[in-house]
């Protein structure tokens, strides 16, 4: 009877911890106000992060850039309107929310 609660146990576990990674990020996002311009699903200024995610899905070479990026601004990527830079976002918080981006396809 424990094996059997350890085995459906651990799978819960770890599906709330993946939630909980997720939720933080979001809540980083959202602390750094990128959510003024970004949404996970649907353009608003910005594209949409899983539309992100999907153009650079399986890149792992992306995290810098994508991270440069968030810090940095840009624009001519995704259309005439340029991104902003954020220096008030540390490089470890751009690489967290980079990685955390490009987990959408």
């Amino acid at each position: 009877m424990k094996k059997n609660i350890r085995s459906l146990l651990a799978p819960a576990l770890l599906l709330g911890c993946l939630h909980l990674s997720a939720s933080a990020d979001e809540a980083l996002a959202r602390a750094r106000t990128c959510l003024a311009c970004h949404q996970v699903d649907r353009k608003v200024v910005g594209p949409s992060f899983k539309a992100i995610g999907a153009r650079y899905a399986g890149r792992k070479d992306m995290v810098e850039p994508l991270a440069k990026k968030i810090r940095e601004g840009g624009g001519g990527v995704w259309g005439p309107v340029p991104m902003p830079a954020n220096p008030r976002v540390s490089e470890a918080d751009a690489k967290k929310l980079a990685v955390w981006i490009l987990e959408f396809k």
